[in-house]
């Protein structure tokens, strides 16, 4: 199960929100290319990047940071998202150094373009099914559907997704716990892997996930917690390692 911390981009600085809340902000650093480096230092092998402007603008708005980010750890595997609605722009992050883009709202919307991506860019596309009151939200968490994120997900499955990464937005960064019962059912009721995110507090956390991955859960996105130091991303590693 790999490990993967969240560095989330609002005007520049390197934030985390409360249930996607852009009113709800914490800002943790004004570098978010030194905090890459932070946790590069500390052992992690891929990133989570949110364009969070990008997500309410519908575009692209933090892409220089997450260019240089990538260009100033070539080694590093970077997943990100966040206004992700056009092949140029998917184009753009790959040839930057991007490893996979996360297709969140434009999954729900027009689900034609992950079809369209997944055979253009077979292996860089990932699905965010992002969940609130059970329900798939868009548009940056803002807009609720009327998808059920396992309903979505057996939909990209024979596509060639590279994974889905389900978010339980009602405990995204409140510090609750990560959602293991949800996260392990979408797992056993899909073929693709799944990436845990949202309300991840502690090391209990990473011990519940690590306990029921053989349901297919692929890796785990850590955020406030790592940056509040409930959780430690050098003691989470060692105990995967050993487990």
């Amino acid at each position: 199960m790999i490990l993967i911390p969240a560095i989330d981009l609002k005007e520049g600085h390197c934030v985390r929100l409360r249930q996607g809340n852009m009113d709800e902000t914490t800002v943790f650093s004004d570098d978010p290319v030194a905090m890459a480096g932070k946790w590069v230092d500390q052992g992690c092998s891929r990133l989570h990047l949110v364009d969070l402007d990008g997500a309410f603008e519908g575009e692209p708005i933090n892409a220089d940071v997450i260019e240089e980010i990538s260009a100033s750890f070539p080694d590093l595997e970077i997943q990100i998202g966040g206004g992700i609605r056009s092949i140029e722009t998917v184009e753009a992050y790959l040839e930057a150094g991007v490893n996979y883009v996360i297709i969140g709202t434009m999954a729900v919307k027009r689900p034609e373009f992950v079809t369209q991506l997944c055979s253009e860019f077979p292996g860089n596309v990932i699905i965010g099914l992002d969940a609130k009151n059970g329900m798939v939200a868009t548009h940056g968490w803002a807009e609720e559907s009327e998808h059920e994120a396992c309903d979505l997900a057996r939909r990209f499955e024979d596509q060639g997704v590279a994974a889905i990464v389900y978010t339980d937005i009602s405990r995204d960064g409140m510090m609750q716990g990560v959602n293991v019962e949800a996260t392990q059912a979408l797992a056993k009721a899909i073929s693709v892997p799944v990436i845990a995110s949202g309300g991840v507090t502690d090391m209990d956390c990473i011990v519940k996930l690590n306990a029921v991955k053989d349901a297919g859960i692929e890796g785990v996105i850590i955020g406030r917690a790592l940056y509040e130091r409930t959780i430690s991303l050098v003691e989470a590693q060692a105990y995967i390692d050993q487990n």
